[in-house]
């Protein structure tokens, strides 16, 4: 088809087509980052964390004044929790994935490096932690009971240096890429290192400090923490009875120290985890939401504009009628006409959705904008168009020859 005509028609209307042009523009720029977001998100929410989550329940206890006896009482705790009906194994950790705190320290495959190769979440945890969490160990072995020491003897001056440690997978492949990490020292700052004795395939992070290819990032350290500086971590047998574990477990750590109290917070890990992915959820369908009224303004707008043109070249379209023109030039007329200026309206989008991502990597650390997005928004905006102006472009080519003239 020849565009010439298409184009001289354009430029008798030129703000009409400008708006549409812009309109097209603005929505491509702000589809392609929103998808591209909303597809972070999902893989957010679908990142394993590496434990098993429906057989979790998470309790913590605190003292009321300074606790005395710390480290016996907690032993006598895990005892009682132990005994709990249902209750297949117990930890004491000072943190958990879906927490409201985070242990972290900087480590590197060299003593006084002066920046730290990566920032990881350091978890306590005896010869307990690993199966009570549910963790993959993919290589190496689990801590030996003659290798934990008390959180409160870590702390005292002069206090030897923790000599092994379990990492995991992405935090071995970050600090000794394409090698064996067993065997391996790894150094926080200038202490002695600790050699590496286990992998376990995944265990998140309760934060992202260093963005989210960090999450994954764990050290767990062979420290037996104390009930007033951890929480109690418990995998039942069942998880159809996690909430009557979590009652029973409450009221056992009550009559042990009674001058005590429990945390509001205490729950399942998997409802921690549902509270703690709120936010990404409620993003998903927000910029979801955005999506599809953009798209349901661009395609009304071009609706608009077509049913307006049609009206406005009644009688152009009644000569060309009359002049042989048949009813699928016709269509094929205002379909050109709208791809053109979607086209125009999707380059100068790419444009602006570019500019748009460098300012979301400058004020929100997000990565760059994968070119694939581009040509997916192109199409989708492409196929919108010509769906939207099918429905006038098909009322005018049903407009017959004579009708058309003389409504001229």
């Amino acid at each position: 088809m020849d565009i010439r005509p298409i184009l001289t028609t354009l430029r008798r209307h030129k703000t009409a087509a400008a708006l549409i042009v812009f309109e097209v523009a603005l929505t491509c720029a702000i589809i392609c980052n929103a998808l591209f977001l909303i597809q972070n998100r999902i893989a957010r929410l679908q990142r394993p964390s590496g434990m098993v989550e429906n057989e979790l329940v998470a309790v913590r206890i605190s003292n009321i004044g300074r606790a005395q006896e710390a480290d016996a009482l907690t032993q006598t705790d895990l005892a009682a929790l132990r005994a709990v009906p249902g209750v297949r194994s117990v930890a004491v950790s000072n943190q958990v994935r879906y927490g409201d705190s985070a242990w972290n320290s900087g480590f590197g495959p060299k003593p006084n490096q002066q920046v730290p190769s990566a920032s990881a979440g350091v978890y306590y945890g005896d010869t307990q932690l690993v199966d009570t969490l549910g963790l993959k160990l993919v290589a190496g072995r689990n801590f030996r009971e003659d290798e934990i020491v008390p959180l409160s003897q870590r702390l005292k001056p002069g206090a030897p240096p923790i000599p092994v440690v379990i990492i995991t997978r992405a935090l071995a492949d970050k600090l000794f890429p394409g090698q064996d990490p067993l065997g391996r020292p790894i150094y926080s700052g200038d202490e002695d290192g600790a050699r590496v004795i286990g992998v376990v395939e995944h265990l998140m992070r309760p934060n992202e400090f260093d963005g989210p290819a960090s999450a994954d990032y764990s050290v767990i350290s062979p420290t037996r923490t104390d009930y007033d500086s951890g929480l109690y971590l418990l995998r039942v047998t069942d998880p159809s009875r996690r909430e009557e574990v979590l009652k029973a477990a409450s009221q056992a750590l009550t009559r042990n120290g009674p001058q005590r109290i429990l945390s509001k917070s205490n729950d399942t890990v998997e409802n921690m985890a549902e509270a703690f992915n709120r936010t990404d959820r409620a993003m998903v369908w927000l910029l979801g939401a955005v999506c599809a009224a953009l798209l349901i303004v661009t395609a009304l707008g071009i609706v608009g504009l077509a049913s307006f043109w049609v009206q406005q070249r009644t009688k152009q379209i009644g000569v060309r009628r009359a002049l042989g023109a048949t009813r699928g030039q016709i269509l094929r007329y205002f379909q050109t006409e709208n791809f053109l200026l979607t086209s125009i309206g999707i380059v100068l989008g790419m444009v602006l959705a570019f500019a748009i991502n460098l300012l979301l990597m400058k004020f929100y650390e997000l990565p760059r904008l994968p070119a694939l997005y581009l040509p997916l928004g192109a199409l989708s905006l492409w196929l919108l168009g010509q769906l939207a102006v099918y429905g006038p472009a098909r009322r005018a080519a049903l407009v017959p020859p004579a009708l058309a003239t003389r409504a001229a």
